[in-house]
């Protein structure tokens, strides 16, 4: 394939070849269904390397305009016309109205970036083995369990089960929710209990009520980008604390809490969301009492703590909480099921009633039966048994992870070895980027989170986060298999 590369132009070798290729499929010159060069045999007639192929492949892909199929090539894809339409639309500003225009401009959460292409290719094709997804495994779920809760509330509240609720919350579910936390040492009443549609909601809700444009928030980095999200749509300052194996590294804050001077200390203390470490109890009661001396409210994401295998457990913030100083925000959409959207605030003073007026403002509250048939689920006696299996299942996933890591990948790899939660933190050999690996290990049927998502001030990393809780252990091991066969490639493909 005679593609015409300009060494001396400012664009990147692999931006030509994808605007070449991307050209040639746009006037029909490559149909629909005509399979393209090897990345390999497309770098040796062009010169190039083939990170530069794969670089150029995986931008096509993300377009929607060829895709990949594991063990036989690369392929235009079908429909190209509807997918061009599409993204026109998506993109194009000029025919829009001024204030739709306006509105892109103003908003810090569109512009693209390296982050948000890694984002865009998590889309993992057919056959694919994803470790990317936040959430536990399918074949876990509870689904006959909670369809007999289901059925259990229609019957017994008839058309209660589908009106509106109170904005606080089903009581029952929040006198639940309060005898769940109490009785692991977080004392709690009913009254203190928001229920909300997830955590994500749980966040942004107390973001929007604390924080204001400008503001800054104090937090791990890496951390969720769920909540780096939340932090960006409100134009706030993101000041990030390092993370190691005892968590967020307390030692910096007060520094930080100096110079900074933070509305918002944000933290995933237990678990944590990317690297599965725990923060340690010294380190907790060193935060609590920072966030005491500068009169910084603690927002304390458990987003699995109830995933635990192994290891002491700490002592939440909310436990130490000298009063009214922390937020703490539980789910049961990480523990049980992504599609039931019930998570919860649990606060204390005036911070309270203005979340609810917020939640009010929001939706005007969570779903009555989802809320009830939860309830139901959790009181008859189904949801400890579920934790115990779940705790089972996904102990034997990580050591089967780990064991496949200290197998196929190569020396130099390191990672964390967590107690409970769902995901490993894995770095690559020094020099090696996850971002510039994903699209040759999505060729290598694997994929995974790229570390650059959770880190609020990097367009790279050589970090990833690997999801142990979603796949068998023999799917699990191919799995690593093919990861570090992606590794030999993609050093091999650096170096012509």
């Amino acid at each position: 394939m005679r593609i015409p590369l300009d060494r001396d132009d400012e664009r990147p070798l692999y931006r030509q070849i994808q605007e070449f290729l991307r050209q040639e499929i746009l006037t029909g010159a490559l149909q629909e269904g005509t399979r393209l060069p090897s990345t390999r045999g497309l770098a040796s007639e062009l010169g190039v390397s083939r990170i530069t192929v794969s670089n150029a492949y995986a931008e096509l892909e993300v377009e929607g305009l060829i895709y990949t199929r594991l063990g036989s090539g690369t392929y235009v894809a079908p429909g190209v016309e509807r997918i061009l339409r599409d993204r026109e639309k998506e993109t194009g500003l000029d025919h829009w109205p001024p204030w739709q225009q306006n509105l892109v401009h103003d908003s810090p959460l569109y512009a693209s970036s390296k982050r948000d292409r890694t984002r865009a290719l998590m889309s993992a094709a057919d056959g694919t083995i994803s470790f990317a997804p936040g959430i536990g495994a399918k074949e876990v779920y509870p689904i006959r369990g909670f369809l007999a809760a289901v059925q259990n509330v229609l019957r017994r509240d008839g058309s209660e089960a589908m009106s509106y609720g109170e904005i606080e919350g089903y009581q029952p579910l929040r006198a639940t929710v309060s005898h769940i936390l109490s009785s692991q040492g977080i004392p709690t009443y009913p009254e203190d209990v928001l229920i909300t549609s997830g955590s994500q909601q749980a966040i942004a809700l107390v973001a929007h009520l604390l924080l204001r444009r400008g503001d800054s928030v104090l937090l791990e980095n890496p951390t969720y980008s769920g909540a780096m999200m939340v932090f960006r749509a409100l134009g706030v300052r993101m000041v990030g604390i390092p993370v190691d194996q005892g968590g967020m590294k307390v030692e910096s804050a007060e520094t930080l809490l100096r110079k900074a001077h933070p509305s918002l200390i944000y933290t995933v203390p237990t678990f944590h969301n990317p690297t599965g470490t725990c923060l340690s109890t010294d380190r907790r009661h060193q935060l609590i009492q920072l966030a005491e001396r500068y009169n910084v409210p603690v927002v304390e994401d458990e987003f699995a703590g109830d995933l635990r295998y192994g290891g002491q457990s700490k002592p939440a913030f909310k436990t130490l909480d000298p009063g009214g100083m922390v937020i703490y925000i539980g789910t049961f959409s990480k523990v049980l099921m992504p599609a039931l959207r019930i998570g919860y605030i649990v606060a204390s003073g005036p911070v309270l009633k203005l979340l609810q007026e917020r939640k009010q403002m929001t939706d005007l509250g969570t779903s009555t039966l989802i809320q009830r048939a939860l309830e139901t689920y959790i009181t008859v006696g189904r949801y400890e048994s579920y934790l115990n299996r779940a705790r089972r299942v996904y102990r034997e996933r990580r050591d089967a992870m780990e064991a496949a890591i200290r197998t196929y990948m190569p020396e130099g790899t390191t990672w964390t070895s967590p107690d409970g939660g769902l995901f490993i933190w894995l770095q690559l050999p020094e020099g090696l980027s996850s971002s510039d690996l994903y699209p040759v290990a999505v060729q290598q049927g694997v994929s995974y989170a790229p570390g650059a998502l959770f880190f609020h001030d990097a367009e790279d990393s050589s970090y990833m986060r690997l999801n142990f809780a979603l796949h068998p252990s023999e799917t699990i091991g191919e799995g690593i298999l093919r990861l570090g066969r992606a590794v030999d490639l993609y050093r091999d493909m650096s170096q012509t």
